[in-house]
């Protein structure tokens, strides 16, 4: 007596190389790279460790695929930045909006890149390039400050570490206690915070001394306290 036919087997969808870079990142920002071994992406994979190096030279190749779902992106944002016409105000805050929109869109890559090492080569690749988008950053400080929409006691280099910090740290607090994404977060609502704060206290005032200059100390007055964006 033939069996009824039970149809097809479930099986678990074969790893491209995409969905393997994508458990390493998460892997990788679990354990650190160094704390990580094939061995451990093997199991979270679910495959044996001569697949994964079917798919991978090895982790370092894989933490390089990684990191260049943040960097390939965030050194266009800086190009652009620099390429678009009008004040540097203007440009400075399109580019915080699209680094605070790229940290919500790709979470795990951009967390993986704010805790990368200068101890391997791809390592230190990385970190050139987050160096060079800083620069990128801290020269549109320096052009807002000549064109006087920012305070003239404003230092470029620490503003744009500051700004490039506060950015990153979305990746590390921005989470709800029960875990929803980021993604569900507003980019447009984090970036004009992160503008906002900043930019706020940095605004060049009428009358204000020049750089270096300390200025007055005085208590605001009540109405003062409302911090306005000061970047539009």
């Amino acid at each position: 007596m033939p069996h009824p036919d039970p149809g097809p087997r479930r099986r678990r969808p074969p790893y491209d190389l995409d969905r393997l870079v994508s458990v390493s990142a998460r892997v990788f920002g679990e354990r650190g790279y160094d704390g990580t071994s094939m061995a451990d992406l093997a199991r979270a994979t679910g495959l044996t460790k001569p697949a994964l190096y079917h798919h991978a030279e090895g982790k370092e190749h894989l933490l390089r695929l990684a990191l260049e779902r943040a960097v390939v992106p965030l050194v266009a944002i800086a190009d652009e930045s620099l390429a678009l016409p009008g004040r540097a105000a203007d440009r400075l805050r399109y580019l915080v909006t699209r680094q605070v929109g790229l940290m919500i869109e790709v979470r795990p890559y951009m967390s993986l890149l704010t805790s990368v090492r200068g101890n391997t080569e791809t390592g230190r690749w990385a970190l050139k390039r987050r160096l060079a988008f800083e620069d990128t950053v801290t020269a549109l400080v320096a052009e807002a400050v000549d064109e006087q929409d920012l305070s003239p006691t404003t230092d470029p280099r620490l503003v744009g570490r500051l700004l490039c910090g506060m950015v990153d740290s979305i990746a590390q607090w921005h989470e709800s206690p029960d875990g929803e994404d980021i993604a569900r977060t507003d980019a447009l609502q984090l970036a004009d915070a992160v503008i906002r704060l900043a930019c706020a206290g940095l605004r060049a005032v009428p009358g204000s001394p020049g750089r270096g200059a300390r200025p007055p100390q005085r208590r605001p007055a009540p109405n003062e306290l409302a911090v306005e964006s000061s970047c539009d």
